[in-house]
């Protein structure tokens, strides 16, 4: 899969490409909490910095200006400081604002999030969604027919906000049909039949229920492509990937790629705007799958609505590429650990020998993770377990232990150190947190000093009785006796 993603982005064509649909403005409010309010039980928010960004079908037409596509973008905007902070962005972005119609008597959608230590504490959404007014619709129709005579294709992306009309969607599928060019459809209206002729459409499970009336996928993603008349339906799945399930012929399964998922806003429209960018340029079904799954996996681990490059697309296909992308050797992590920590994240670090995975490592490696936003586990060695455990340990190899704290959700990366103690690679790594096993309460813990040295701390998990690596060897050889 990881190789097709990457053959997949080298083909890429630079087609010039229109997005209609519910115009967005997301405002972010960056924060810290340090307190309750006197006056009620919430969170006081020490506001530091403000950041707009384009949302909705907007963040559709941001992320294929990323991704090299030529783009213009139409929707409905108010005559307000929004709109116009809204078309500003998109031409920043590279995107053509030309075909967005004003309308006097609405207010431009804006969602504000509030985000406190990189977490979002509230979201505030100021909107309006009656359907825009006959005379805005003529408007947006003109300036649909005009865009349809100058793109390869149009992505229609439907936020319910009142901007696609029937009347729209019918100028937009017939404009684009006449040429012979493709539209495919962000579907999110329960008044889905007005995409009828349209070539595709691109939802989530829980809006593919919520439309079709049916808790199965195959099944309801068959009953909509039915309905539509369309080619073919793709259909996020969150933890389980992403189904393209075809007019005729068998459906396409890709499973979702382990990876920390920080924040899904906006990652429809990533899958929108790749899949969609990929068809037009020639690909098929299978590599435009391959590349909405890969730009999905990226753009989840970003806080916020945010774009993918195909740059960052084949360093994913490179690192997902390796059967244990988790397992790094130290240089490589402490370069992935870096931008871990671009993004505010706090590393914790944990180590052991890992031999015959046991509850009790387990529950040490949860109590870790929950005291930060990274748990990198350093793992001894083989020659290393051997000094420390004699000649008949480890049982297993230190690739295959490896390959089990890996597929660890807990986990999020894995390295060896060889020496007695992880003393050189806490050093090098400098995690904030540190955590040893409650069994040393009392007793050194190496690299303690040093991560206090920089305001870091130590943290002891609690224990399971009665649970150990040699208990269970002995037990093994009991019951073979």
């Amino acid at each position: 899969m990881h190789g097709r993603l990457a053959s997949a982005v080298a083909r890429l064509g630079a087609p010039k490409l229109f997005v209609a649909g519910d115009l967005i403005l997301d405002r972010y409010v960056w924060g810290a909490v340090h307190r309750i309010s006197p006056e009620a039980p919430v969170q006081i928010l020490d506001a530091g910095r403000e950041e707009f960004r384009a949302g909705g079908a907007a963040n559709v037409a941001h992320n294929l200006a990323v991704l090299g596509a030529r783009v213009s973008c139409g929707g409905v905007v108010g005559a307000d400081d929004e709109g116009r902070t809204l078309a500003r962005l998109l031409r920043e972005h590279g995107v053509d604002p030309r075909p967005i119609v004003a309308d006097g008597s609405k207010p431009t959608s804006m969602k504000t999030r509030l985000i406190a230590h990189n977490q979002q504490m509230l979201r505030i959404d100021r909107e309006k969604k009656d359907a825009v007014s006959a005379a805005v619709e003529r408007r947006l129709v003109a300036a649909i027919g005009r865009a349809a005579a100058s793109s390869d294709g149009a992505l229609v992306s439907d936020y319910n906000k009142g901007t696609l009309t029937p009347a729209v969607c019918r100028a937009i599928i017939a404009a684009f049909a006449r040429r012979g060019k493709p539209v495919v459809v962000g579907l999110k209206s329960r008044d889905f039949r007005k995409y009828r002729g349209a070539t595709a459409a691109s939802l989530n499970r829980n809006e593919l229920a919520l439309v079709s009336g049916e808790d199965d996928v195959e099944r309801g993603a068959r009953k909509i492509i039915a309905a539509l008349s369309l080619k073919f339906i793709v259909v996020t799945l969150g933890e389980r990937g992403l189904l393209v399930m075809p007019r005729t012929g068998e459906p396409v399964r890709l499973p979702a790629v382990a990876r920390q998922v920080y924040d899904v806003t906006g990652a429809g429209d990533t899958v929108l705007g790749a899949f969609a960018l990929g068809y037009v340029s020639g690909l098929s079904l299978e590599d435009c799958a391959a590349l909405a799954n890969g730009a999905a996996g990226v753009v989840v681990g970003k806080i916020g609505t945010a774009t993918v490059t195909r740059e960052e697309l084949l360093e994913y296909a490179a690192a997902a590429g390796t059967a244990h992308r988790k397992v790094l050797e130290a240089p490589a992590l402490a370069v992935a650990l870096a931008d871990e920590r671009k993004r505010g994240r706090r590393v914790v670090f944990t180590n052991g020998c890992f031999d015959l995975l046991h509850v009790g490592h387990v529950r040490t490696l949860e109590f870790a993770r929950a005291k930060g936003d990274v748990l990198v586990v350093g793992l001894n060695t083989d020659r290393s377990v051997r000094r420390l455990k004699g000649a008949s340990r480890p049982i297993l190899k230190e690739d295959e232990r490896a390959a089990v704290l890996a597929a660890l959700e807990c986990v999020d990366y894995v390295t060896f150190f060889d020496g007695d103690t992880p003393d050189r690679l806490v050093r090098k790594l400098k995690p904030d947190v540190l955590v040893k096993g409650m069994d040393y309460a009392g007793r050194r813990v190496v690299g303690r000093d040093f991560v206090e040295s920089y305001g870091g701390r130590v943290e002891l998990a609690p224990m399971v009785d009665g649970v150990s690596t040699s208990d269970i060897v002995e037990r093994i050889r009991r019951n073979g006796r």
